[in-house]
């Protein structure tokens, strides 16, 4: 059977640069704040009408595939990982695909909603597919146009101010080189606090899952009313049309999860946390990969942060950071890398590659 190896890498951050400063000009903050809770000092957006969660993710998947040595063309599969699709439908996957040029190839397409997990799970998909022989060069993409969702008033700061845009994408190839790969990952769900990091409205649930959302505001619909919408001038007035998080619940959760599937799966590849030579966790809040690097014993030179000029790009981050690294040098042939992320769901997924 053979191994999944990485043949190209690549990532794509949009030109315009958004400071903490930036935002303090239009929401009640500063970046004191900002840097003492998440450790972000800027992001990145993209540009309004001329950039897209697809059209960054074609930029980073041209960079993977010129770096893999093939042809757009040489692409069999495409899994796409986002939370912010261009459509609510169709999938990403397929606008990737017209992007790229492709469509007259006859090749697959994934679209993943496991949000900041996301890529993890694709990674682990892909492995499956390679493995088996069943397609032979996978892109593989976690993107993400976040600033085109979030809302910039003083009422969204603690969620606007964390997040950033951008892509990042790998092709991956089947090796008969013995220990050299994707050696192992681990993906993991729990349902039952979904509502704690979500998007609610607009949405087809029709007010069914109200049981769930106890921390959420009551916003005086009657049933019958509720029942009926999909989306209306109250939700957008409400502030219903962006994202819910209770950003304490999280981060306890993530500081649990993320040391918690790094351990198990380096145990399932037959390896220990003295065996890592980097860790690129997802970059959700640098306090939190502070903890886990603290919790793993790392020094600073085996973990890579990027958040600080990136913010969290959820879907994206893992695969930028990762590409950062090998381009710094960081990464090199022979290295163990570990890959982990927790997020919306919840959801936290591990992977351990030989480099």
């Amino acid at each position: 059977m053979y191994r999944t190896k990485v043949a190209g890498i690549g990532y794509y951050v949009p030109e315009k640069v958004v400071t903490n400063h930036d935002l303090a000009k239009v929401m009640d903050t500063t970046d004191e704040w900002v840097q003492e809770r998440t450790g972000i000092v800027e992001r990145r957006y993209g540009k309004k009408h001329k950039e897209t969660t697809t059209s960054m993710a074609a930029r980073a998947a041209e960079v993977a595939i010129e770096r893999a040595g093939i042809a757009k063309e040489d692409v069999d599969f495409i899994i796409f990982a986002t939370l912010s699709p261009d459509y609510y439908f169709p999938g990403c996957g397929v606008l990737l695909q017209r992007e790229l040029g492709i469509t007259n190839k006859e090749a697959g397409a994934l679209d993943i909603r496991n949000q900041c997990s996301g890529f993890v799970y694709g990674l682990s998909v892909a492995d499956q597919f390679i493995r088996t022989g069943m397609y032979r060069n996978i892109l593989l993409v976690g993107a993400e146009m976040h600033s085109m969702g979030l809302d910039f008033s003083t009422r969204g700061r603690n969620v606007t101010v964390i997040f950033g845009d951008g892509a990042g994408a790998m092709v991956l190839q089947p090796t008969e080189e013995e220990g050299k790969g994707v050696l192992a990952t681990c993906l993991h769900s729990d349902g039952t606090y979904a509502e704690k990091l979500a998007f609610i409205n607009p949405g087809a649930h029709g007010g069914y899952h109200d049981k769930y959302q106890e921390e959420m505001p009551d916003y005086g619909y009657s049933d019958a009313e509720y029942g009926e919408m999909f989306i209306n001038q109250h939700m957008v007035e409400t502030g219903q049309i962006f994202p819910h998080m209770e950003g304490q619940f999280v981060f306890k959760m993530a500081v649990q999860k993320f040391p918690e599937v790094i351990l198990e799966t380096l145990a399932k590849a037959g390896l220990k946390k003295e065996d890592i030579d980097m860790l690129i966790p997802h970059q959700a809040n640098l306090r939190i990969s502070q903890f886990v690097q603290r919790r793993m014993g790392l020094r600073d030179d085996q973990i890579w942060n990027n958040i600080q000029k990136f913010g969290n790009t959820t879907a994206a981050s893992v695969p930028i950071a990762l590409c950062e690294a090998v381009e710094a040098g960081a990464v090199k042939e022979g290295d163990v890398v570990c890959l982990a992320a927790f997020g919306s769901g919840f959801t936290w997924a591990g992977a351990v590659i030989r480099w």
